[in-house]
């Protein structure tokens, strides 16, 4: 019974991987690399997998979990890093100059924009990104439905005036 248990839970980690690793992307910050982030949801995944009872869809439940770690590791890391100088003065050059896509650019303008915006609405946008309907948002986050349409109005607005001025 236990090795069928491992077989299902690698094929949701399967089914989810690319998921996860979305989010640990955005939520990732230096030195904090995404392969690490991945890692420790995985983890509590894992653990907390016994307690999964079915009444949402396994991804809503991954979803959640995979947003409230990489968010207590964010906050944790921020906590931490306060007592740090940073030397944003320090530039690294590239020897070489690598042209890049127009898409290339228009992604790191989006993941720029979206690492400002705050927690919940950073949750709320990589939700809608991955083109969860409104409905299972509310459920991931714990807000309703309207209250989720309103801030993505809102989001809307904040990541269309970061990115048209670094697009154009």
């Amino acid at each position: 019974m236990q090795n069928q248990d491992q077989l299902i839970f690698n094929q949701i980690l399967e089914d989810n991987k690319d998921t996860i690793y979305r989010i640990c992307r955005i939520y990732a910050v230096s030195p904090i690399e995404p392969q690490d982030l991945f890692q420790e949801v995985i983890i509590h995944i894992w653990k907390s997998y016994s307690t999964f009872k079915g009444k949402s869809n396994i991804s809503t439940w991954i979803y959640k979990i995979s947003l409230n770690v990489c968010s207590r590791s964010k906050m944790k890391f921020d906590r931490s890093n306060d007592k740090l100088v940073q030397f944003k003065s320090i530039q690294f050059l590239l020897t070489e100059n690598i042209p890049e896509n127009n898409n290339q650019e228009k992604y790191r303008a989006l993941h720029d924009c979206i690492s400002i915006l705050n927690e919940s609405d950073k949750a709320i946008i990589i939700l809608y990104l991955d083109e969860l309907p409104y409905k299972e948002i509310a459920t991931i986050t714990g807000l309703t439905e309207n209250h989720i349409a309103v801030k993505m109005k809102r989001i809307r607005k904040l990541l269309f005036n970061c990115i048209t001025p670094k697009i154009n």
